[in-house]
């Protein structure tokens, strides 16, 4: 058979209505989604929204901790850097900054948790609850003595940026 034939023909039986099944009714094309298939997509979303938002939301904090280690680290050398001019921390740059009231940047607020001595200091930096932040705490002295406390993790050599770190 011609195949311009073989196409009219096919096209005369898809036109045709479908024949009915035996109780009479003729078969109708499923349309649509079935109640299961909704539900299990469903299921799908909830189980990856119940891993990933936790995920995201611990990356954020730690990137928000970013800001109290580098400006701690900041506050750290401009310290540094006074008393090797003037051989002692007191009247140093932070002196009547943090020391004297606290400072607040934006997710932080920086403090001298021990006012600066001749030879010692010590800067503590505390998260903002309302940003989130309020299990978190780093310090550090003239030492470069490194303390933190990162959403219940506790680093005493170190700055810990990441939940469940270890130094």
């Amino acid at each position: 058979m011609h195949p311009l034939h073989r196409q009219a023909q096919n096209k005369a039986i898809d036109s045709q209505p479908l024949p009915p099944n035996k109780l009479g009714v003729k078969a109708l094309s499923q349309q649509g989604f079935t109640l299961v298939e909704l539900m299990i997509v469903v299921a799908v979303i909830g189980i990856l929204a119940k891993v990933a938002i936790p995920a995201y939301t611990s990356h954020v904090k730690s990137g928000k901790a970013a800001e109290a280690t580098s400006t701690l680290a900041d506050l750290r050398v401009k310290m540094e850097q006074y008393y090797q001019d003037n051989r002692t921390y007191v009247g140093g740059p932070y002196s009547n900054g943090p020391c004297a009231k606290a400072m607040t940047i934006k997710y932080f607020t920086y403090d001298c948790s021990v006012t600066p001595t001749l030879t010692a200091y010590t800067f503590r930096a505390t998260g903002i609850s309302a940003q989130g932040m309020s299990n978190f705490s780093f310090t550090v002295d003239q030492d470069n003595a490194k303390t933190s406390t990162f959403d219940g993790t506790t680093g005493s050599t170190c700055w810990l940026t990441k939940k469940n770190a270890t130094c």
